[in-house]
């Protein structure tokens, strides 16, 4: 007869150090909150400084282990020393969420050549940026996980928002060439793709569009079957699920958190 299973404490991260981008604020924000409160030690990445140091200040004044580090993910020299610096002071890097990201809501005609280049580099760039440096790092403690944000975007088109969608479906994509690339090393490699979540990056995107902000939320909430926005803490428990030993056989995988929009 088969063992039944038992109980586990399957989403404990003592003793895990977590690499987030674009931790200042939204879903990087609530992330580091999240991934703190199960105990990983969280090394929060931005560009912000003063919301930055603000937010690794109230983690840890409520007794959690975290530390700012400015860092443009677009540049190869601040990612790299960046990966060096956190790996000097914790020893290991057991999960890298690559979350930074912006947009303009343009179409291709009136983008700007340094306005794509801009949002690939956060998006994309970025996320090849830091996985360079910390799949080594969690190669040699015996593997990791790695979760990259994409869209919901990602998975099919959007209107005025070609450099966008062009990103975060290069961003899923890499997440699977990547999870077959570095599955022997034990390195899983995964996406989540939201939808429309409540955070200042929608607002902007309202501005950008000219929109009245109450109308421009409210009409994102529209159509879906949870008749909501996302928030934050949403896309925040499903990268819990994918740090976590709950995920230990999800790989390559493309999980979306839209409130059922696509569906």
């Amino acid at each position: 007869m088969l063992p039944i299973l038992e109980k586990k404490d399957v989403l404990n991260l003592e003793g895990k150090v977590a690499l987030i981008s674009g931790a200042a604020s939204g879903i990087g924000l609530a992330t580091a909150e999240l991934l703190s409160a199960y105990g990983a030690a969280v090394a929060l990445l931005d560009v912000n400084p003063s919301q930055g140091e603000a937010a690794a200040h109230n983690l840890t004044k409520a007794g959690r282990e975290a530390v700012f580090y400015l860092c443009d993910v677009a540049s190869r020299q601040e990612c790299e020393d960046t990966v060096n610096a956190i790996t000097k002071k914790f020893g290991r890097i057991d999960v890298l969420f690559n979350n930074a990201g912006i947009t303009h809501r343009k179409t291709v005609v009136d983008l700007e050549e340094h306005e794509w280049d801009q949002v690939l580099d956060v998006s994309l760039k970025g996320a090849y940026l830091l996985s360079k440096y910390c799949i080594p790092v969690m190669a040699k403690n015996g593997g990791g996980s790695i979760i990259n944000t994409g869209s919901g975007w990602g998975l099919k088109g959007g209107d005025k928002a070609a450099a966008y969608c062009a990103a975060k479906a290069g961003l899923v994509n890499l997440t699977r060439a990547m999870a077959i690339d570095h599955g022997p090393d034990n390195i899983r490699v995964n996406s989540i793709n939201p939808g429309d979540t409540n955070t200042a990056m929608l607002r902007e995107e309202g501005r950008q569009l000219g929109c009245n902000e109450d109308s421009f939320l409210a009409d994102s909430a529209k159509g879906r079957p949870l008749e909501r926005l996302g928030t934050p803490e949403d896309i925040a428990n499903a990268v819990l699920f994918l740090a976590s030993d709950l995920s230990q056989w999800v790989t390559g995988s493309a999980l979306v958190i839209d409130g059922g929009g696509i569906a």
